[in-house]
C-alpha cells in the first residue's frame, strides 16, 4: 500500500476526499491562500478521508506560518514583487539532463505553464548516449538546447550560468515539477545584492513505491515553512545540509566571477556521485554573501522508484558529503572541517544506527544508514581521484 501525496489549501478544503482505495495513508501538503504553511501524514480508512475529522490536527501542525500570513493578512500587509520600486530580475531556467526524456517533458511541460515574465528556458544535454533529448526540446517553441559533451552534473550547471542570457538563473532538476508560483516566489529573493543564491521547498510529487517512501523518510527534500536568510552569522558556511539543495534553487550568473564555478569534480557523472550543490553553499557563504530559503518556490520532485535506485542514492549522498568536505579541507584549507564527521556520527548517524537496530519506534532503515555510512569511508578518495581526473583532462 502506498501513501497518497495530496494538495489541499484551507481556504477551499472537500468535505472529504475520496477513490484512495489504493493508498494506506496520505500526505498532504496543506497552503493557505496557495502559499504552503505545513504537512501532515494521516491515515486513509476505506479509501476516503474526511476532512473534518482531521481539521484540528491540520491547524496544529501549520499553526506557526498560518497564523504568520494571517497577520499579514489582518494589518492588510501587500506583499508585492515590486515593493519600493523593486523590479525583479528577469531569469534563466536551466534544465541538466541525462537520457530521461520522459522525466524531463513533464518538467517542461510545467515550465510552460508558468506565467510569462520574459523568462528563457534552457535544456543542457550533458554527454547524452542518443538525440533523444535533441529531438524532444525542438518540439517546445522558446526553449533552448544546449550540448555540454563534458560528462559530469557541475560541468553542466557550468555551462548554463556561462550560456544563460538572463541576471538569475534557476535550476530545477529534469526529474521535478516546479509548481506555477515558483519562478516569481524565487526571484522575490534577490531584492538585496548580497543575495546570490535562493533555494526552495521541495515536495514528494508522489509516493507510490517503497523506494520512495524509504527516500523520503530519510531524505526529505523540504526544508521546513519558514523563510530563512542564511549567512555565515547565523550557519556555519561548513554545514549547508539545511539550506537547501541543487534540484531547487537559483543563482546570480555572476557568481562565476564572484564566487567561482561548480567543481567539476563533485557530483553526478562523477565518482563522488553529489556533493556539489552543497560545496557551492559553503562557498558562498564563506565569501560573506547570503542564501534565501523561500518555501514559496515550490517544486515537486519524483524520488527514485526502487529500492536499490535508492540506495545508490543514498550511498552517493555519503560519498559526496565526505567528498565536498575533502574539498574544502585540501584546497581551501578548511581545518574547522575535521571536527564534521565525527559530529555527524556521533550526533546523528551511531544513534540512529542504535535505533534500527533496537528495532525503536520510528527508527530509520539499518540498510540505509549502513549504505550510507559505507559512501561516507569512500568520499575522500573518491574526491581525489576525480580531482585527479578533472586536472589531467584540462592539460
Amino acid at each position: 500500500m502506498a501513501t497518497a501525496v495530496l494538495d489541499l489549501d484551507f481556504n477551499n478544503f472537500p468535505e472529504k476526499v475520496e477513490g484512495l482505495d489504493a493508498y494506506k495513508r496520505a500526505l498532504i501538503l496543506l497552503r493557505y491562500k496557495a502559499r504552503p504553511v505545513g504537512k501532515i501524514y494521516i491515515p486513509v480508512v476505506n479509501g476516503t478521508i474526511i476532512i473534518a475529522d482531521f481539521y484540528n490536527d491540520f491547524l496544529f501542525e501549520s499553526a506557526a506560518i498560518l497564523s504568520h500570513w494571517q497577520v499579514y493578512e489582518y494589518l492588510a500587509i501587500e506583499e508585492d514583487l515590486k515593493i519600493n520600486g523593486y523590479m525583479p530580475p528577469k531569469a534563466t531556467i536551466a534544465i541538466c539532463t541525462r537520457d530521461r526524456p520522459q522525466d524531463l517533458k513533464k518538467c517542461l511541460d510545467a515550465l510552460m505553464k508558468l506565467p510569462a515574465d520574459g523568462q528563457e528556458v534552457l535544456v543542457i544535454d550533458n554527454s547524452p548516449s542518443t538525440d533523444e533529448t535533441k529531438n524532444l526540446v525542438s518540439a517546445y517553441d522558446g526553449v533552448g538546447y544546449v550540448l555540454e559533451t563534458s560528462a559530469g552534473l557541475n560541468n553542466a550547471r557550468n555551462r548554463a550560468l556561462r550560456e544563460a542570457c538572463n541576471e538569475v538563473v534557476v535550476f530545477t532538476d529534469d526529474d521535478a515539477t516546479p509548481d506555477s508560483n515558483w519562478l516569481r516566489a524565487m526571484l522575490k529573493n534577490f531584492r538585496s545584492p548580497l543575495v546570490v543564491c535562493v533555494t526552495g521547498l521541495t515536495m514528494p510529487l508522489e509516493l507510490e513505491t517503497d523506494g520512495q517512501e524509504a527516500f523520503e523518510a530519510y531524505n526529505p527534500f523540504g526544508k521546513g515553512f519558514t523563510r530563512k536568510v542564511y549567512s555565515s552569522h547565523n550557519r556555519n558556511p561548513l554545514s549547508t545540509g539545511e539550506v537547501g539543495a541543487g534540484a531547487n534553487m537559483a543563482l546570480r550568473k555572476n557568481v562565476l566571477e564572484t564566487i567561482g564555478s561548480f567543481d567539476a569534480a563533485l557530483d553526478a557523472g562523477t565518482v563522488t556521485q553529489s556533493g556539489g550543490d552543497h560545496e557551492f553553499f559553503a562557498r558562498i557563504l564563506l565569501a560573506g554573501y547570503h542564501i534565501v530559503y523561500e518555501p514559496e518556490a515550490l517544486s515537486w520532485h519524483r524520488h527514485r522508484r526502487t529500492l536499490l535506485e535508492t540506495r545508490k542514492a543514498i550511498h552517493g549522498y555519503g560519498i559526496g558529503v565526505y567528498a565536498f568536505w575533502t574539498k574544502l579541507f585540501i584546497e581551501e584549507g578548511e581545518i574547522g572541517i575535521l571536527k564534521f564527521p565525527w559530529y555527524w556520527f556521533s550526533k546523528t548517524q551511531f544513534p540512529n544506527l542504535m535505533r534500527s537496530l533496537l528495532r525503536r519506534p520510528g527508527s530509520m532503515s539499518f540498510n540505509l544508514i549502513a549504505t550510507e555510512l559505507a559512501g561516507c569511508v569512500k568520499g575522500p578518495r573518491a574526491y581525489l581521484k576525480a580531482r585527479k581526473k578533472v586536472k589531467n583532462s584540462k592539460m
